[in-house]
This record gives C-alpha cells, sequence and structure tokens, in this order.
C-alpha cells in the first residue's frame, strides 16, 4: 500500500523570517551576537526540514482486511502496520480514514521512533445493510518544532458488502405452489423439453436464446417461449418498496424488517431446495428469476443489501410480474401497504393458480395509524394466507447475525477452552 503523494509544507514563516532578520543583523551591526542566533535559527529550521523529509520518505503505512463482505452482526476487523524506515523519530502521527462505513471510527494519534514498526488491529460491529467503501487512508506528520508537517495520503479502497441479517422466523406457512406430476409449464426450467407450450411476454432476467422471434414480429413486442417441463413449486419473493408506504426510521423502519424478512425466506428456500426468485422496485429494479443452490442466495442476499426505497407502488409490480408468473407458483408479498389497489391486482394471479402468502407488516407497531384488518378480510375472501408481522417479531434476542469476525470455542474433557475457528485462519488482504 504505497502513498502516491507526498507533500512537505511548511507551516509558518517566523523561524525562515527570524533566520533572515538575525542574518542582516549580523551583516549590518557589530554585536557578534546576532550571528549566534543566526547559527542556532538557522540550524533548527535545517534540522527540522531534514527531519521532515526523513518522515516523508521513511514512512510507511499497510491497511489489511480479512473479508470481502460481512453480514450485519459480524465483526469488521483490520489490521494496521505502519513502518517508519528512516532515521527520524515520529513523534506524532495521526492515521486518519476517511471510510464509508457508519459508526467505524478506525483514525488515530500515535508516536514511534525511527528504524522501527508500529501495529494495531481494529474491530467494530456492522449495524446497517449496504456497499461501503473502506479507505482512503492518510497520514500527518512533522518535525518535533512544528516547522514542517508531512502528509501521506493513500488512495487505495476496498469495497465491503455487508448483507442483511437471517433471522429465525416465526411459524410462516408458505403456500405450496407445486405438486410433482402436474406437468404445467415452468417458465424458467433448466430441463427444457424440445417442444415449446406456449410464448408469454418478455420481462427483464429472461434468456434472449427463448425469444419467440416470429411472435414479437407480429405483436411488436418481445415474448419468449414456454417449455413443457415438471414443476418445482417456484417461489417469488415480492418485497414493496414504495417510499410512500414506509415507516420508521433507520434499522426500526419497515423497509429494513421487510429486507430481514425477504432474506430469511430466501435463505429459507434455498434451504428446503426451492428454486427462490426476488422481486423489489426501489429506485431501481431487482429482478432474480427463481433458481436454486448458494449462488442463488448469494445474489439474493447481495440485491437485498443494495436494495433502497423508490417511487413504484406494488400494484404497479404486480402488474409487471404476473406475466412471469405460472400456475402452482408460490409468490410471498411483504408489504406494510393497506391500500385496496394491490388487493385487487392479485385477482389475475388468484386465477392463474398461483399460489400467495402474504405477510403484512403491522404498521401500529412502527408508530403507524391504520388496523390491516379490511385487507386480512379482503385476502381472506380471495382464498390468500396472510400473518401479521409486528416490529417485536424481529426484535428478539435470538436473532441470528452473521459470524465472521467472532471466536467459536469448545470445551475440552479438562475443562479448557479450546479455539474450532481461530480468526488467525481468516488470510489478510491488503486494500489497493
Amino acid at each position: 500500500m504505497n502513498a502516491n503523494q507526498s507533500r512537505l509544507k511548511l507551516n509558518t514563516w517566523l523561524l525562515p523570517a527570524l533566520v533572515g532578520v538575525t542574518l542582516l543583523a549580523d551583516i549590518f551591526t557589530l554585536y557578534r551576537g546576532w550571528r549566534v542566533i543566526f547559527v542556532g535559527l538557522g540550524l533548527a529550521l535545517a534540522a527540522s526540514y531534514l527531519w521532515a523529509r526523513a518522515l516523508a520518505y521513511g514512512l510507511k503505512l499497510t491497511r489489511e482486511m480479512r473479508f470481502g463482505w460481512a453480514q450485519v452482526g459480524d465483526r469488521l476487523v483490520e489490521r494496521f502496520t505502519l513502518l517508519n524506515a528512516g532515521w527520524a523519530p515520529a513523534v506524532w502521527v495521526e492515521v486518519q480514514d476517511e471510510s464509508t462505513m457508519p459508526d467505524y471510527h478506525v483514525s488515530r494519534g500515535t508516536g514511534f521512533s525511527g528504524s522501527n514498526s508500529l501495529r494495531w488491529h481494529t474491530e467494530a460491529q456492522c449495524q446497517q445493510r449496504g456497499l461501503f467503501i473502506l479507505g482512503p487512508t492518510r497520514l500527518e506528520t512533522g518535525d518535533p518544532l512544528g516547522v514542517f508537517s508531512v502528509t501521506l495520503d493513500y488512495p487505495a479502497t476496498m469495497p465491503l458488502l455487508v448483507l442483511p441479517p437471517i433471522v429465525p422466523l416465526p411459524e410462516i406457512e408458505v403456500a405450496p405452489g407445486g405438486r410433482s406430476g402436474d406437468g404445467h409449464p415452468r417458465a424458467n426450467a433448466v430441463d427444457r423439453t424440445v417442444s415449446a407450450a406456449s410464448v408469454r411476454e418478455y420481462v427483464p432476467g429472461d434468456s434472449r436464446r427463448w425469444i419467440h422471434w416470429r411472435t414479437s414480429a407480429r405483436r411488436d413486442d418481445l415474448y419468449v417461449r414456454l417449455f413443457d417441463s415438471t414443476p418445482a413449486g417456484d417461489w417469488w419473493i415480492l418485497l414493496d418498496m414504495e417510499r410512500d408506504v414506509q415507516l420508521g426510521h433507520g434499522l426500526d423502519a419497515t423497509d429494513e424488517h421487510g429486507v430481514i424478512l425477504a432474506a430469511s425466506l430466501a435463505d429459507q428456500g434455498v434451504r428446503l431446495r426451492r428454486s427462490v426468485g426476488l422481486v423489489a422496485h426501489g429506485e431501481r429494479l431487482v429482478w432474480l428469476p427463481p433458481a436454486s443452490g448458494e449462488g442463488q442466495r448469494w445474489e439474493i442476499l447481495r440485491a437485498l443489501a443494495l436494495v433502497n426505497q423508490g417511487q413504484h407502488p406494488l400494484a404497479e409490480m404486480l402488474m409487471r410480474v404476473r406475466s412471469g408468473i405460472g400456475q402452482h407458483t408460490s409468490v410471498i408479498i411483504i408489504t406494510p401497504s393497506l391500500s385496496t389497489e394491490w388487493v385487487e391486482s392479485l385477482v389475475p394471479l388468484v386465477r392463474r393458480g398461483a399460489a400467495l402468502t402474504v405477510l403484512l407488516l403491522d404498521r401500529r407497531s412502527f408508530g403507524g395509524t391504520g388496523n390491516p384488518a379490511f385487507i386480512e378480510e379482503a385476502l381472506l375472501n380471495l382464498g390468500v394466507a396472510s400473518y401479521r408481522i409486528s416490529r417485536d417479531v424481529l426484535d428478539r434476542p435470538e436473532l441470528r447475525p452473521g459470524q465472521q469476525g467472532r471466536w467459536e470455542w469448545r470445551v475440552s474433557g479438562t475443562g479448557k477452552a479450546v479455539p474450532t475457528r481461530p480468526l488467525d485462519h481468516a488470510p489478510w488482504k491488503v486494500l489497493g
């Protein structure tokens, strides 16, 4: 981690001015004391300059981190190594960090001798999901008299993606949407057969290999082929991120609880070997068609880490996705909205045979108003299962945060604590 630029700056002109004044006084007066003062001040100025120059060329900072991603609740661990290869002691050194991670403070002041090194670790708990930048870093130092200051800029940065937490959910039964042997076409099946059963409108995420060009040309819009295959009970998770219906602030907001619910449901679905997809429309549209495996789990968590509020209502999102949702598909809707408009948008999905489950975030538990009873009744009339999720459901002690940056121990038969996953096993990565 090398400094791209080092700057040596004169802090005050007082000492150079005094050197000049004493030089003139020595030349134009007969008092020999001016020469002694001139030599003393000149030596102090020269020593300060050489001291600061030695620090500018001798100081080196290395900044390392263990992980490129974390989860809310994980501990971020960084290691700093400050090397002074020069002869001049660094009486004072200030390390200034410009990372974007909230509540992460690693700036510090220190000092050490020449031809020496200093190493320290910093730790912090990841409290907020999102993409953050660690670095850049800056060193500030100078000579003991404070005549010159030295600035070393280290522009190297490293992204840190903090994923939302996964928590144990209450007993939520997702309406089953697939039965083996139904023979209903599955829009995104991997094992596609040769014969195409029908076509539907193209939606983001569809492979362009399956575009039916003849139908697209006739209808002046893109259409993709639906293939005959066996259903697998796909899960579509629809997260409402409309700004106008959200309540609360920071981590106590409905959108944050919705993200945690979506992440936990996606994790549950992957562990049940379901194909899980995600749709959320914040500032940008998130569209991840159903897929299975750890890779899909990672993609969903990554998308949820970056999703934010937007202007698009849930009813609009339902209208956009209904062409891509087939019969015997499980659709899980997460929303705090009490609008009847999105409930009406469920009718085409119900008629198509999709199995719907609605998780209603209780607005009153987040400090808002409104009783979701009439929404629950309307959903009941449609045959849609619904659950009321209050704020305290996810604010429980057993919330399961990530485990990176933590030690794990076991107790041996003799009563000795033995580390089973020490931090030393995780490799360090240099910012650069």
